[in-house]
């Protein structure tokens, strides 16, 4: 098909509100690109060149683009049946509920589907308060997050984390109830922790801070990411997430395992809270489930959690329109077969662990790359302006905007973030090859602009 790049692109600047864009910028620099056609992890646009996405859209193409099957699948469901009446199941979303039940770590096994990870959240939160109603602690309302966490755009889970990067000041006042603990991230502790292990369990020690300094009767429940993708695959030592179940469970406060990114094989396994063998009360996934080929997002909770809106009166009053669609349910089970069959998941630790190394050597030749961290597929990069202080680069250099230069123009697509901090997410059937290729070219980048860096400083 023939498509009129100049036309498109003109439409899109004038009529198209895209995610943490700025349409008068965009214009400047000929975006957006225009992506027509994808295959594994690259992708091809309206004019023909071909781009390596090496954060799988939003860290959300677990199996790659172009596959077939998903599509046949959703088309086969469509045939069939495309909606549902009111009051109604349908085959796929009963067994995508089923799927999941088996597959989710403990008696995590009764799921509420959404269109997404922000919905996904959304619904969490709201089992999570009503959960605490019907036990009678009516009370219990605030919602314990990280800093520098990300937990979704709509206005609720919103206020949730505080990425600095992600100013929410247009959307005050905040809602009652949100506080904020440290994020585990030893290479930037808040606490100046001088050990992985000792940062892990200040951050954890802090939250049972928070809850006691607030009244536990007061707190609902804490809700993180078992690797919390703001602040750059931020993988805690392994005394931090046992530290937190049990505070969670002293206090009576439920734990909400954020599983949005790092589930479906993200991390090397099926869910990353599997690493610390924790279950929560509740996990949200979504991106992975469906490897982004239709909107799909579930929260999942325990039996012990979904008991309790059993029963006259007490079913959970909620809601989505398209939350249980059929055609994305069939879509995501053809995808967690793909998933099973290829043994992605295994290929994300196998292949991951690879692409670390190779990152890690990267490091070793490279002044500005500051620390190289993250598990399986789920990486990310700091860059520094002096690797001793870890200072970050001064808003003057533009050092993100510099980066995203040169990875453009070596045909990676990936931004970086926050003026240090570069993820790295690519769809999990990446090859060894691929890694190599991709490294090389993050090589030439990082390369460019510690030379544009080295001649400024």
């Amino acid at each position: 098909m023939n498509y009129d790049t100049d036309q498109l692109r003109k439409w899109a600047l004038k009529h198209l509100w895209m995610h943490n864009a700025d349409w008068s910028e965009m214009a400047q620099t000929e975006e957006p690109l225009i992506i027509v056609e994808g295959s594994g992890l690259r992708v091809r646009d309206t004019n023909g060149n071909t781009w390596i996405d090496i954060n799988g859209g939003y860290a959300s193409v677990a199996v790659g683009y172009g596959r077939q099957e998903i599509a046949d699948a959703a088309y086969r469901q469509m045939k069939q049946i495309t909606y549902f009446p009111q009051r109604t199941a349908n085959p796929s979303t009963i067994q995508l509920a089923v799927r999941l039940a088996e597959l989710a770590p403990g008696d995590l096994n009764r799921s509420f589907f959404a269109s997404g990870g922000s919905e996904a959240n959304e619904t969490a939160l709201k089992i999570a308060r009503a959960c605490q109603h019907r036990r009678g602690a009516s009370g219990r309302y605030k919602i314990i997050s990280r800093r520098d966490s990300y937990h979704g755009g709509t206005g609720g889970v919103l206020w949730l984390g505080s990425a600095a990067g992600s100013p929410r000041t247009d959307y005050e006042p905040s809602p009652p109830g949100i506080l904020y603990a440290p994020q585990p991230l030893a290479y930037r502790c808040e606490f100046g922790s001088t050990s992985p292990s000792q940062c892990a369990t200040r951050c954890a020690d802090e939250i049972e801070r928070l809850i006691l300094e607030e009244h536990p009767d007061t707190v609902c429940a804490v809700i993180a990411e078992p690797i919390a993708s703001g602040p750059g695959a931020a993988v805690p030592s392994d005394e931090y997430w046992p530290m937190l179940r049990a505070i969670c469970d002293r206090y009576g406060v439920l734990l909400i395992a954020d599983e949005v990114i790092t589930g479906f094989g993200r991390t090397g396994k099926l869910f990353a809270c599997e690493h610390w063998g924790i279950v929560p009360d509740i996990m949200t996934v979504a991106k992975g489930m469906c490897s982004s080929y239709l909107p799909l997002g579930a929260a999942i909770a325990s039996e012990s959690i979904a008991e309790l809106f059993a029963g006259e009166n007490r079913m959970l009053r909620h809601v989505f329109t398209f939350a249980g669609h059929p055609v994305a349910a069939a879509a995501g089970l053809q995808n967690i077969d793909i998933l099973t069959k290829e043994q992605l998941v295994q290929n994300a630790a196998e292949v991951g662990s690879y692409f670390k190394e190779q990152l890690q050597e990267l490091r070793a030749e490279t002044a500005i790359l500051g620390d190289v961290r993250g598990l399986g597929l789920m990486l990310s990069l700091d860059f520094v302006a002096d690797r001793q202080t870890k200072a970050q680069f001064p808003k003057s250099f533009g050092f993100s905007e510099r980066l995203n230069t040169q990875l453009k123009n070596r045909g990676l697509l990936a931004r970086s973030h926050a003026n240090h901090l570069l993820n790295l997410s690519p769809p999990l059937c990446i090859t060894r090859s691929e890694v190599d290729e991709v490294t090389e070219l993050l090589r030439q980048a990082i390369h460019a602009v510690g030379k544009s860096w080295k001649e400024k400083s």
